[in-house]
Order: structure tokens, then sequence, then C-alpha cells
């Protein structure tokens, strides 16, 4: 059994569909047809079956798929033993409002260090994050949540980023010392996008206090979402960081949010199983220094 044929399967298995598999990966769809029917053969076990037009894993499917994605992990982390690589991509994956307003400087400091090193900075959502990293897509994830328990992950906390409502100025909210989710209601918002953890604190407070809220819009890139504020549409949440600029320059306001949850943090995440090479380890270090030089 060769080990394209559990690579093909994992792919078949993510998007759950030969079509799309075969799209991603390259090959014609017969091709990973076959490649499946001789892994099935293999294991003598039906590993999908579909219902409809959806295609599933069988009971065989799920016990093998733990099995594939640690074999092709294994596979890449010896490859990359072998070659003690100080060169090649690492992937990072992080959200939006960190790629512009944190990472920028270390990536900066890393480069100098590493220049034969291309860094591949990708941007989703935590919960997508962290599967990528489950499933061996991402090397790093630079998250903004509150403290990761995931067993399977090794997390660096680096530190906490003051979350803020930003207005206006001359906004009647502009004078206030903090602001808490009570003193929101009836205050259009304007939103980050579905997936974001710190949206998702926000509209939960909010629930938990019995409030209905109007959405004005949302928004995934933080410039956006503070350009809609300044034209008056709303007030939105953001980390301090992301408007540091217009409050110098006295575009915008910013209050603290007050909560009762557990504050958020800048953390750096990787799967507890995968090998570092000396420009990683590197990586890690330059990123979390900030932590260790403020303990």
């Amino acid at each position: 059994m060769e080990l394209v044929y559990l690579h093909t399967f994992r792919e078949v298995a993510r998007y759950g569909s030969f079509t799309r598999a075969a799209e991603e990966l390259g090959y014609a769809q017969p091709t990973v047809t076959a490649q499946m029917q001789k892994l099935e053969q293999s294991y003598g076990a039906p590993l999908f079956e579909r219902f409809g037009r959806k295609l599933r894993l069988t009971q065989a499917g799920e016990a093998l798929l733990p099995y594939a994605r640690e074999l092709i992990r294994l596979y890449g982390e010896s490859k990359e033993v072998i070659k003690q690589q100080t060169t090649g991509p690492i992937a990072i994956g992080t959200i939006d409002t960190l790629a512009a307003f944190f990472l920028p400087p270390y990536l900066q400091a890393f480069c100098q260090q590493y220049p034969q090193v291309d860094l591949v900075l990708r941007t989703a959502g935590e919960a997508e994050i962290v599967q990528q990293i489950r499933d061996g897509y991402l090397d790093f994830g630079i998250i903004f949540d509150r403290p990761c328990t995931d067993p399977e992950l090794i997390t660096h906390v680096i530190c906490e980023e003051e979350l803020v409502i930003i207005m206006p100025p001359g906004h009647r909210f502009a004078t206030a010392t903090a602001l808490t989710v009570h003193d929101l209601c009836g205050e259009p918002l304007v939103l980050t996008e579905e997936g974001c953890t710190y949206r998702g604190m926000l509209l939960e407070a909010i629930g938990e206090a019995g409030m209905t809220q109007r959405i004005a819009c949302q928004f995934s890139n933080p410039e956006a979402i503070k350009q809609c504020v300044r034209c008056g549409l709303g007030v939105a949440l953001l980390p301090l960081m992301a408007v540091k600029r217009e409050l110098a320059e006295g575009a915008l306001t910013a209050i603290p949010f007050q909560s009762d949850k557990p504050p958020f943090t800048i953390q750096l995440i990787y799967h507890k199983k995968k090998w570092l090479s000396p420009s990683m380890v590197t990586l890690v270090d330059t990123i979390t220094r900030s932590q260790r030089e403020e303990s």
C-alpha cells in the first residue's frame, strides 16, 4: 500500500467528495476512485458510503482516519529530520487582526536571521486554525482567544490584549471610563465575521443579559470595521492594538470593555507531536520573547 493512498483518503474525508479531493490534489477523479478502491481492498472493508449525494466515512473509515493522519505526519516529520531543514516554507495561521497589527515586527526579525525560509501566512478563524494544525496543514497558529486547553496542542500564552468598544469622537459613550454589555443596549453594532472569538464572546454576553441587538454590518477586515464606525454606522468591539493609530490621530475613541469572561490572550499554538526544525525553534523563540521579557 502506498502512502499516497492514505493522503488521498485524508483529502476525500476532509472534503466529503471524490471530485473536490481530485481538484485539490490535481488528479483526475478516476485516479482518486481507483486509489480508494485499492485502499479498501487492502483493508478488506469499505471506507465510504453514500446517502443520496452525500459521501460519508463508514465505521472502518472513521477508525482509519486518525491513523492515516498520523502516518502522513510521521512521514513529513521523518523528511524534516533527515534534511535538518533551515530552508523551506513554514505555514502560520492567524486572524486578520494579528496578521496586520501584531506579527509583522516578529516576522521581520525572524526573516533577518533566516532569509532562506519562506513564511506562508494564512488567515482564518481560530477554530479553523486549530483544526488545520491538528490535520497537519499548518505548522503554527497565532490566535486571540480565551486560554486554549486543547490536549493535542502546545500553547504559549504571549500576552493579554485589552478589548475596547470603538466609536467616533463625540459619541455619547466617548467620556465613559468603561463599558459593559448592558451599556450597549439599543446601540447598533459593527461586528467581525462569524467564527471570530471575541465576536462570539460579545454575542454570548448579550444573550445572557437577555438583550436583543441590531447588527448594522459585519466584516472580516478590521480596517473596514473602523471605517464604518467612523461613518457612524455603529460601535464595534476590537482589540486595542487594532485602533492605536486612529486613537493617536483622534479619528476614533476607544473605551475599555468590561466583562466577567476570562481575558483574551494572544497565543502561539502547535501540535504537541510537531517536530521543530532549528528555524522553527527560532521562530517560536522570536514570537514568545515578549512574554519572557515581561515576566
